[in-house]
């Protein structure tokens, strides 16, 4: 699949009126010709391709219906980018941030439109003639990551996007206390497993109990995965892009990591399309390979203290999953991708325990004890 974009979705459409007066005089480009086409992708944030005559940009805002205080913030994202770019050239350039929520009726804002590849479920047809296609595109990924890792986090004046020291714990907090909210909204419609068969509150006190001290304080993305990368059509190894900022802060590297890998060794993805990308399928990387590059471009031994990242990635992209399925289920969006995403969100939470479950009584390093919860 590349980023080609799509006509704009029913009940996403934007008011070009209003858009063209924001933008008018504000960036370079024929106002008056504006036109709008929507990028398909994506679960969260709503992406949209801005044409103003041979002028492009792409315009992010928030989803539509109640979004979560603090969640979906475009200006934050937005100047968080203009830090970033510099420093990370594959982090796309902000253009324009409007506040004012009467224009279209979010914050939005206007960065510079990279081209590329984005590879979501199978491999395009782009890289079918490429044999060492699915290796140079797990390679980039990787590399990538360990890229965004190494950001001196200090010289690009981002340390204090965060607060590094107990990120791990407040972590888990947080994703537990958004799973219950998500939960609670959905209490009485039968869509998920009762809460002992689900053992989703088994998680959350293991993901407590075992909790690590951070292996490191490095800017941390917090979505790092393949489809939040575009790639050059001629070359799978090379990346262009570096999408979705809206949840990066500073942090444990880690995490990115157990989500990436999270993603990596799902045989589905959020929404039901089956993952032919990814450890499981011939050619790519497999899970160990992937950990074993990351250790050999960062020179991090963390193989030892995974699973507790592992089974948080887990967790936090069940809770991402319910979240937009209990919107769904309100009636804030009508997007039939999302009516599967309870099912998967049961999923994750049991593949999280089956990991939790492996670890037995072993013990780990970097502050991780193994045990039951009993």
């Amino acid at each position: 699949m590349t980023g080609d974009t799509a006509p704009v979705r029913p009940g996403e459409e934007l008011p070009l009126e209003a858009l063209r007066e924001a933008l008018r005089g504000r960036v370079a480009g024929d106002v008056d010709a504006l036109s709008v086409e929507q990028f398909p992708g994506g679960f969260s944030n709503l992406t949209y391709l801005l044409r103003l005559g041979e002028q492009e940009y792409v315009l992010r805002r928030a989803p539509l219906g109640p979004v979560a205080k603090g969640a979906h913030d475009m200006a934050r994202e937005a100047r968080l980018l203009e830090k970033i770019h510099p420093a990370l050239p594959v982090a796309p350039r902000p253009v324009l941030v409007v506040e004012d929520e009467s224009v279209i009726g979010s914050p939005f804002y206007l960065m510079e439109r990279r081209k590329g590849v984005v590879v979501r479920t199978r491999l395009p047809g782009e890289y079918a003639a490429l044999p060492d296609a699915p290796r140079r595109l797990s390679m980039a990924l990787i590399d990538t990551l360990a890229d965004l890792h190494a950001v001196d986090i200090d010289a690009a004046g981002l340390r204090d996007l965060g607060k590094p020291e107990g990120f791990n714990a407040r972590q888990v907090a947080g994703w537990a206390g958004r799973w219950r909210r998500a939960r609670e909204a959905l209490k009485d419609t039968g869509d998920l497993p009762p809460p002992a068969q689900l053992r989703d509150e088994l998680v959350i006190a293991w993901l407590e109990a075992h909790t690590p001290p951070e292996s490191a304080h490095t800017l941390v993305h917090n979505d790092f995965k393949l489809d939040n990368l575009m790639l050059d059509p001629a070359d799978p190894g090379q990346v262009t892009a570096l999408l979705d900022w809206e949840m990066t802060t500073v942090g444990d590297p880690l995490v990115d990591l157990g989500l990436t890998l999270t993603y990596w060794t799902m045989p589905e993805l959020p929404g039901g399309a089956p993952n032919r990308v990814g450890a499981a399928s011939a050619g790519f990387l497999s899970r160990d390979e992937l950990v074993a590059r990351y250790e050999e471009r960062t020179a991090r031994h963390v193989t030892s203290s995974l699973p507790w990242y592992e089974v948080l990635g887990h967790f936090k992209l069940a809770v991402i999953v319910l979240q937009i399925f209990a919107r769904y289920r309100a009636g804030q969006t009508s997007d039939p991708r999302f009516a599967p995403l309870a099912g998967q969100a049961t999923w994750l939470i049991g593949e999280a325990w089956r990991r939790i479950s492996e670890q037995g009584t072993s013990s780990g390093e970097d502050g991780q004890s193994g045990g039951t919860l009993e």
